[in-house]
C-alpha cells in the first residue's frame, strides 16, 4: 500500500484514498491480487486481505451458525440438581426467569443482546453474501452492510458465555451439574461466528458489492 506525499493526496478522488485503522495513516489505495492482502507501511496492520472463494466459505459458515441458533438457544445448557431436585437451564429459560423474577428491563437485553441481535447479525449477512451472487441485490446489500456495522457493537454471545463459566465455577462446590448439548451448540455457535467475522474482510465484501471483484473467482 503505497504512501505518497500529503500534497500528491489532495488531488485523487475519495475512493482512491485508505486510512489506516490503527495508525491513521492516509495512504493510495491499490488493487489488492487474489490471495494476497495489503498491509500499513507504518504500522504493518492489514488494511485489506483478498480471499480466494470467500463468499463460497463464509456462505458455509453463516448456514452452520444458523442451524446451530436454535439448539444452542434452547436446548438444555446444563443440569443442576440441588438437594435432590434437578432443573434444566437454557439460554431461554434464563430471559424467562429474569422477566418472572421482576427484572423485565434485564431479561430485555439479555434476550436482545444474546438472542435477537446474534440472529439479526447472521441473516444480514447471510442476506449480504447472496446479493453478492445478483447483482440487483447488491444496492440492498450494501445498506444491510452498513446497518451490519452497528449490530456488532450489540451482540454479546462472548459475554453471556463468560456468565456461563463464571456460574459453573461458583455452583460446582454447592451442587452436582451436568453439561448438557446445549453448551456445545453455544460455543460452536460462538466460535463460527468469530470465524465468520474474520472470513467476511469488511474491504472485500464491500469491494465484491461494488463489483470490483467480479472476473475474480468467489
Amino acid at each position: 500500500m503505497p504512501d505518497i506525499e500529503g500534497h500528491a493526496l489532495q488531488d485523487l478522488p475519495l475512493d482512491e484514498l485508505m486510512a489506516c485503522h490503527e495508525c491513521d495513516l492516509l495512504m493510495r489505495r491499490e488493487p489488492v491480487p487474489l490471495g494476497h492482502r495489503s498491509v500499513c507501511p507504518r504500522c504493518g496492520y492489514e488494511l485489506e486481505i483478498h480471499r480466494p472463494h470467500m463468499v463460497r466459505r463464509a456462505l458455509a459458515l453463516v448456514l452452520t451458525a444458523l442451524f446451530l441458533y436454535i439448539p444452542a438457544n434452547f436446548l438444555p445448557i446444563m443440569h443442576i440438581t440441588i438437594l435432590g431436585q434437578t432443573s434444566m437451564d437454557t439460554v431461554w429459560s434464563g430471559v424467562v426467569g429474569l422477566y418472572h423474577s421482576n427484572m423485565a428491563g434485564v431479561a430485555f437485553l439479555v434476550f436482545l443482546c444474546s438472542m435477537v441481535i446474534p440472529l439479526l447479525k447472521l441473516l444480514c449477512q447471510l442476506f449480504v453474501l447472496v446479493s453478492i451472487r445478483y447483482k440487483a441485490l447488491r444496492e440492498h446489500g450494501m445498506l444491510l452492510l452498513r446497518g451490519y456495522q452497528h449490530l456488532r457493537e450489540w451482540g454479546m454471545l462472548e459475554v453471556y458465555l463468560m456468565g456461563i463459566l463464571v456460574s459453573i465455577v461458583k455452583l460446582i462446590g454447592m451442587a452436582e451439574l451436568h453439561v448438557s448439548v446445549g453448551l456445545a451448540c453455544f460455543v460452536g455457535l460462538l466460535l463460527t461466528q468469530v470465524w465468520l467475522e474474520v472470513t467476511m474482510s469488511h474491504h472485500q465484501v464491500w469491494g465484491e458489492l461494488c463489483g470490483e471483484f467480479d472476473d475474480a473467482s468467489h
